[in-house]
């Protein structure tokens, strides 16, 4: 009576049923899932530890350009006393004297004369201002000069090469005086920096 109630279930003739597929598949999912929430837990602690590294760094640089920024508002406060008040200039006076009787005007003649154009002519220098800083950090002095030409586009080979040599950096154009009846010659004036060392 047993055996006629329950039916009989052959596993080598039934095939596995559909449901087990897709548990195996989201069995599968479900790791890969747990993979990935792992991987992005831990990135986002390594962020986090990364963050405050950071956040310590950017913490102790401000510290120390809190405390430079203290300490040049002290200098500042000394220099401005009125009893240091005539060292102070007296000491820029000297330090632009030194600064301009080291410029070797020889030399400087001398590299012009490897970048100028034959039909140019240097008419005047002016003195060199006290040396600045660039961009680069590199000081340079700044010539001021009024140049004379017969021809105007000689201005362009000039400034090219002015900026190509590696004793002059980039060369501005102030003005420009054409021929007068008295004066046959364009005139231009040009600030150019000069790497002279001092």
């Amino acid at each position: 009576m047993n055996s006629l109630s329950s039916p009989l279930i052959n596993l080598a003739t039934q095939p596995f049923r559909r449901e087990r597929a897709q548990n195996a598949v989201i069995a599968l999912a479900c790791a890969a899932l747990s993979l990935s929430l792992l991987f992005l837990v831990s990135l986002i602690l390594r962020e986090r530890v990364q963050a405050a590294d950071l956040r310590r760094s950017i913490d102790i640089e401000t510290a120390a350009l809190r405390n430079v920024a203290l300490e040049q508002a002290r200098y500042t406060g000394v220099l401005r006393r009125p009893e240091n008040a005539d060292v102070f200039s007296v000491s820029v006076f000297l330090n632009e004297l030194i600064a301009r009787r080291a410029v070797s005007w020889n030399r400087v003649f001398k590299d012009l004369g490897t970048v100028m154009p034959n039909n140019m002519r240097l008419i005047s220098v002016r003195l060199p201002q006290l040396p600045s800083e660039d961009t680069t950090g590199v000081d340079h002095l700044q010539l001021d000069m009024v140049l004379g030409t017969d021809k105007p586009e000689t201005i362009v080979t000039l400034l090219k090469q002015l900026e190509s040599s590696k004793l002059f950096g980039a060369a501005q154009l102030l003005a420009e005086t054409p021929p007068s009846q008295n004066d046959p010659l364009y005139k231009f004036r040009v600030t150019v920096a000069y790497d002279q060392k001092l």
